[in-house]
């Protein structure tokens, strides 16, 4: 390995370092409760090394809360748009993939779903994070669940997004419960709602193509078409 080499895996190494120890401080002591010193002291790094990655606490945090929310965004979109199985099975991939990447970032998980600063900057970070979350689940009903009202997806999708916020600060309270039990939880809630809408009469068929009809709850569904992900989940 070159001399440059090694400076860059050197490099990453330390933010790699900074960075988990900077989520674990802030979500146990809030960001205000932190300091860039003790976020140094205890990456083994010194405060001019630590300012070398990151020009201030605010820019690490929102480093943070940014790197999460685009990981989180990736494996669950993904399991539902391009997984294997019909609709209810990547349904419920996708949850578990939702909830596999909270259990094994569980400090992350609290700076991000709990309020820990009064910076605004930050503050605005959260709407945003809630809101494209809101717009991605939106999508996927619109493409997935056809025959729902326009006016009733925007509360519907924040209802799934405060349902998965709500189970993970719960889960995070509770590690000792299974992720099975929130991914079955959080699919049973969205077959439900599956199950609302109102399918095609077959005694009376549209003169146009017919949607793909939605599963009933315990029923095999049928695959939807693959598409791209149509928003980023986060």
């Amino acid at each position: 390995m070159s001399e440059i080499d090694r400076n860059r895996a050197a490099r990453a190494e330390a933010r790699t370092r900074i960075e988990d120890t900077a989520a674990r401080l802030f979500a146990e002591r809030g960001f205000a409760g932190t300091t860039i010193g003790e976020i140094a002291a205890e990456a083994g790094l010194s405060k001019p090394m630590l300012y070398r990655h990151f020009d201030s606490k605010q820019e690490l945090h929102l480093a943070l809360l940014e790197r999460h929310r685009d990981e989180l965004a990736a494996a669950p979109v993904r399991e539902l748009l391009h997984g294997a199985g019909d609709l209810d099975t990547r349904m419920t991939a996708m949850y578990d993939a939702w909830f596999g990447y909270v259990e094994s970032h569980p400090y992350t998980w609290r700076m991000m779903f709990r309020d820990t600063t009064g910076d605004a900057e930050v503050a605005a970070f959260h709407r945003e994070l809630q809101r494209r979350q809101r717009e991605t689940d939106m999508a996927l009903l619109r493409e997935f669940v056809p025959g729902l009202p326009e006016a009733e997806l925007e509360p519907l999708g924040e209802a799934i997004r405060s349902a998965l916020y709500g189970l993970a600060l719960w889960w995070l309270e509770r590690p000792e419960q299974p992720r099975e039990l929130l991914v079955a939880t959080m699919t049973r809630l969205t077959r439900g709602l599956i199950s609302t809408v109102e399918r095609p009469s077959p005694e009376t068929p549209s003169p146009e193509a017919p949607s793909p009809e939605a599963p009933s709850p315990g029923a095999p569904s049928p695959k939807a078409p693959r598409s791209e992900a149509p928003g980023t989940a986060g």
